[in-house]
């Protein structure tokens, strides 16, 4: 019994003593604590604040950059264009205002717009390739021939290419008679749409990368078979120029990146990640003239970008 208080009273001693430790403790140092943490929170928000008017210079600045280039659009790329027709292609997920605002561009420098082609997300489904294959195998002319390394999309490419663009100026806005049922066919099968009269070739392409990257499991894919169109049109053509917004990173399913990424596809398809803003859409303009002097660009401000602009903005 005696050993039996002895250690009950031990067990509560031990107890009140680690009370009267913890309620001294917090006593002591509750002062302290809080002085720190109210510090804390307002370094904290003077930072935050100091941040949010950083960032209000910043969009004032870029608002003010994009007033300038708007009211000087016209004057910038005055004639950069005259006498060239342009093929305007949309792709699944691209913005419509975007090419909208592009569109205007290149009629202020000239250009004349030849017709809107819209890819379907059909046309870039890896399971459907079996349809672009009959298409192309039905409608090419006996002539064509792909290299035993083309893919599906490349040969669809091919085929589309021929019968939109030319490099010849003199068959400029004239269809090509190998390739009349070329695009009905392809509309006809849900691959794509048309606006205008696209068959009336251009020399030049513009074409409209997503907004946003794809993604999912065919997201590589079908950034694949943008690529390849944008190739095929430029190999044909006298041009092209993939314009689209900078991609915050490098991704399999963003088009642009792929084309930045490819040095033999890069040498030849111009990019330029800046044409949600004025200026992207005046360096377009440049990147097509460019394309006219036979060079290719990367421009922007994302991965990959070379320059923020053609330095050479005239043909030689």
């Amino acid at each position: 019994m005696i050993d039996f208080r002895y250690h009950l009273v031990s067990i509560v001693a031990i107890f009140l003593a680690l009370a009267v430790g913890i309620v001294l403790g917090t006593t002591l140092l509750q002062d302290p604590a809080i002085d720190l943490a109210e510090k804390t929170t307002d370094d904290l928000f003077s930072a935050n604040k100091d941040l949010r008017a950083e960032l209000d210079t910043l969009r004032g600045r870029e608002a003010g950059n994009d007033l300038f280039i708007t009211d000087a659009t016209a004057e910038m790329v005055a004639g950069e264009l005259t006498g060239q027709r342009v093929l305007l292609v949309e792709t699944p997920g691209s913005s419509t205002a975007m090419r909208e605002a592009g569109e205007q561009v290149l009629d202020q420098a000239g250009a004349e717009i030849s017709g809107r082609v819209t890819l379907t997300e059909k046309f870039l489904d890896p399971k459907g390739t079996g349809v672009l294959d009959g298409l192309v195998n039905q409608l090419k002319p006996a002539n064509m021939i792909f290299p035993t390394t083309a893919t599906s999309w490349d040969r669809a490419a091919a085929l589309l290419a021929a019968a939109l663009v030319t490099n010849d100026q003199t068959q400029a806005g004239m269809p090509n008679p190998a390739t009349t049922d070329v695009v009905g066919a392809f509309e006809a099968g849900g691959l794509l749409s048309t606006e205008g009269e696209p068959v009336k070739r251009a020399t030049l392409v513009v074409m409209f990368a997503p907004e946003k990257p794809y993604d999912g499991e065919n997201a590589e894919a079908m950034a694949n078979a943008l690529t390849s169109v944008a190739t095929g049109l430029d190999m044909v053509g006298q041009g092209t120029v993939l314009a689209g917004a900078a991609p915050l990173a490098s991704l399999p399913g963003d088009a642009i990146s792929v084309v930045r990424d490819d040095s033999e596809i890069a040498r030849r398809v111009s990019t330029v990640d800046t044409a949600d803003m004025p200026m992207g859409r005046v360096v377009t303009v440049y990147s097509l003239r460019e394309q006219l002097s036979g060079r290719a660009g990367q421009y922007g401000i994302g991965t990959g970008a070379a320059a923020p602009a053609p330095a050479v903005t005239s043909a030689t």
